[in-house]
């Protein structure tokens, strides 16, 4: 079981409540939500072929029945209305729903973390497993390159607030994902507990607002 999964699984209703998975991706999670017990589907446009899955966005999904539980795993960060998308999950749960939020703030990188970062690159470059860039500098303006018109903290956070009462907030380590490195993930868990480096992830839980 993935951290994400332990966190839905302790935030929502129990099995066999009604979840959809928004942004399923390779349906990963959706499928491992299914065989927990869970009445799940999965969207996304590139959603693999299945029961469990839609090929289609949040805003082309029609349901008639609300949902026990919503869960978005570092898809809200790609949407480009991010208010509307977070009405419209509010439309389709139910009032006491729980949506479950994992995410990544490109924009907390700052100069510490983005030094380990290229330190760790720099590693693995010299380990032929990487071409790593030759400066942090190069590696800033890269990182800004890749990740400019997504989403960052200030909105992400700011949505959430408006639109859900907040049940749970943790940071979570997010640059071994980026490496590709799993290794990596308690040595950068270690340095955020110090306040070495930020931590570029979040795990959320909330109920909608009233209206």
């Amino acid at each position: 079981m993935t951290p994400f999964e332990e966190f839905v699984r302790e935030h929502l209703p129990i099995p066999p409540a009604r979840l959809l998975e928004v942004g399923c991706g390779q349906g990963e999670l959706t499928t491992a939500l299914a065989v927990a017990g869970y009445d799940v589907l999965g969207i996304d446009p590139a959603a693999p072929l299945g029961d469990l899955f839609r090929r289609l966005t949040l805003e082309e999904l029609e349901e008639p029945d609300p949902y026990d539980g919503v869960v978005a795993a570092r898809s809200l960060h790609h949407i480009r209305d991010l208010d509307a998308a977070l009405d419209r999950i509010v439309e389709l749960l139910r009032p006491d729903g729980v949506l479950a939020v994992e995410e990544f703030v490109w924009d907390r990188l700052d100069e510490p973390t983005l030094e380990w970062l290229h330190e760790q690159q720099h590693a693995r470059g010299g380990a032929g497993e990487v071409v790593a860039p030759t400066s942090a500098a190069a590696l800033r303006e890269e990182w800004e390159g890749e990740h400019l018109g997504l989403h960052g903290e200030e909105p992400l956070r700011l949505g959430l607030t408006t639109h859900f009462e907040e049940l749970a907030f943790v940071w979570t380590p997010y640059l071994y994902r980026f490496l590709g490195n799993g290794a990596a993930e308690v040595l950068e868990q270690a340095l955020i507990d110090a306040g070495e480096i930020q931590a570029l992830g979040f795990r959320y839980a909330g109920r909608p607002k009233p209206s």
